[in-house]
């Protein structure tokens, strides 16, 4: 199969990008940067902030089948809606739900609707609570949960052979995990339960997370989109 995979810099992306080309895959990277050197990996630099970028990439189909994970994220600036500037409430809503959207729809436009199609967006716990200081993360989730089915819906009536997922990945070992536990306490009052995780060795690693994902990619779709990993 051919895997498209967004924010394969670190973290889940490249868990996930490793754990394909392992599999013998084809892998294309999407993000602005990358350190991945393997025969059957291509890489298209894009910033996902910006929606003009996203909407200039193209994609091409696989006779085994085409598959688009939607990874890259971005919990944003730590601090109370009131207390943030517009463009930190922008930057996440473009990475998290925008791009994705876009990418979705020119992934489902561009490969032919007679190959096996695949779409995995990766979401998140935050989608089905409130958290004070990420109110854009959370809302930026729970949209991605509901386009996802939606999504799926829309191309099964069209009779397109089609798996769609939004799956939360838990707590994991990645730099956005690093980056929350050194918010500023004074504007993020969830700050101590995230570092308790990492001290008390809570957080999953990435590769682990990967491998559940990329094994429930291979196995036929029975209709459940939202997911966590720790169904799987």
């Amino acid at each position: 199969m051919k895997v498209y995979i967004t924010g394969v810099s670190s973290g889940i992306g490249k868990a996930l990008a490793l754990e394909f080309l392992e599999r013998g895959n084809n892998v294309v990277g999407l993000g602005r940067k990358h350190d991945i050197d393997h025969p059957q990996f291509s890489f298209i630099t894009c910033d996902l902030s910006d929606v003009s970028q996203v909407k200039s990439i193209r994609f091409s189909g696989d006779k085994d089948g085409c598959v688009l994970i939607n990874n890259a994220g971005a919990v944003g600036v730590l601090k109370r809606v009131s207390d943030q500037e517009q463009d930190d409430l922008l930057n996440v809503i473009n990475v998290n739900t925008i791009a994705p959207m876009l990418l979705c729809q020119s992934f489902l436009r561009d490969v032919p609707s007679d190959l096996r199609t695949i779409i995995l967006n990766i979401s998140s716990g935050a989608a089905n609570r409130a958290i004070p200081s990420w109110a854009a993360y959370c809302a930026s989730k729970i949209a991605i949960d509901r386009f996802s089915e939606a999504v799926c819906l829309e191309e099964l009536e069209k009779g397109r052979y089609l798996a769609v997922y939004s799956i939360a990945p838990g707590v994991v070992d990645t730099p956005m995990q690093a980056e929350i536990r050194s918010a500023d306490p004074e504007h993020f009052s969830s700050l101590n339960t995230f570092q308790e995780l990492f001290k008390n060795k809570e957080l999953t690693d990435a590769s682990e997370v990967a491998k559940k994902l990329a094994s429930l990619l291979f196995m036929p779709f029975d209709g459940k989109v939202i997911r966590s990993v720790r169904e799987l």
